[in-house]
């Protein structure tokens, strides 16, 4: 199978890129130099020269704390819907495409536990990222050849560890520094390898609807995520909570994608933490241990009442 993949060398790309190399899949990584997703031109040249089975569209702008705190562009909005459609727009028949969505889509104001598919549209998004996301899927509602996975939280090697919380709190606890959470919240965190293997299933069926919830069917919040990893630790590191009480829930149902799937076992947090903490281990003298220690995301930490569904 030909794989046109875009966002090949950003987290979830570059895992999917291993993946499917793994395989012996043909991956067009769509983030060579000089390949502009935001030109349409450009796109569709590199596209009818691949001419691939399936696009994969995993490049985003934005949506994460780390991004937050580089700063997103003003253009973010207009930049992720034009490289969505000019992906889109290349699709001949016979050709698939797998958009990479997210929980964002629902609306974070308006976050219920466990939400399913048919929820979306009940609220349009308040903030760019969401809405964004929420006009692709729009667009996705009305063809037969797009599919859309929600994603809510994904955890695995090659993440921004700087920010995002699993790899952040596991280096804090190879420093022996203190894991700082905002406020508890549970999230469903699906495990990076899980991920790959669902994604190749899609590539293998014709799916029924066009948007899917990717989630593990066990949610976890903050709080017991940091004791997984002080328990797999040899060392204890000092938990400590800004806010008290729970924030708004992130958590999406996964009854359709199981369904669709014909059941899926999901990696345990506990062994999933346990796989990630081993590869940072590995790996600490690599990686940039003094912006861990300076904790630049430590400052993005809110008030309670101000604070969105995520945790520090």
């Amino acid at each position: 199978m030909k794989i046109f993949l875009s966002g090949a060398n950003g987290f979830i790309g570059r895992n999917l890129a291993e993946h499917f190399l793994a395989e012996g899949q043909q991956v067009f990584p769509a983030d060579l130099p000089g390949l502009d997703l935001s030109s349409e031109d450009a796109v569709s040249a590199a596209v009818a020269s691949f001419s691939p089975d399936i696009i994969i569209h995993c490049a985003n702008i934005g949506g994460t704390r780390g991004a937050e705190l580089k700063g997103i562009p003003a253009d973010a909005v207009s930049r992720n819907l034009r490289m969505f459609f000019n992906l889109a727009w290349c699709l001949k028949p016979g050709m698939r495409m797998i958009h990479m969505g997210s929980g964002a889509e629902y609306d974070k104001r308006y976050c219920l536990p466990k939400m399913a598919e048919d929820y979306f549209g009940a609220h349009a998004p308040a903030d760019d990222y969401g809405y964004a996301k929420y006009v692709m899927s729009k667009y996705i509602e009305k063809t037969d050849n797009i599919t859309c996975l929600r994603i809510f939280g994904l955890y695995g090697k090659y993440e921004d560890y700087t920010c995002k919380f699993i790899s952040n709190s596991i280096l804090k606890n190879l420093l022996g520094l203190p894991i700082v959470i905002n406020q508890n919240v549970k999230f469903d965190y699906l495990w990076i390898e899980d991920f790959c293997k669902i994604i190749r299933r899609f590539l293998e069926i014709k799916p029924k609807y066009p948007h899917y919830n990717i989630t593990p069917t066990n949610s976890v919040d903050l709080l017991s995520l940091a004791g997984m990893i002080n328990a797999v630790s040899g060392a204890k590191s000092e938990i400590s909570v800004l806010n008290a009480g729970m924030n708004t829930e992130y958590t999406g149902s996964n009854r359709r994608i199981l369904k669709e799937l014909n059941g899926f076992n999901f990696t345990s947090y506990e062994k999933g933490v346990e796989k990630l903490y081993a590869y940072y281990a590995s790996k600490i003298n690599e990686l940039d241990l003094n912006t861990i220690k300076k904790d630049p995301c430590l400052k993005l930490c809110k008030k309670a009442d101000d604070s969105a569904a995520e945790g520090k």
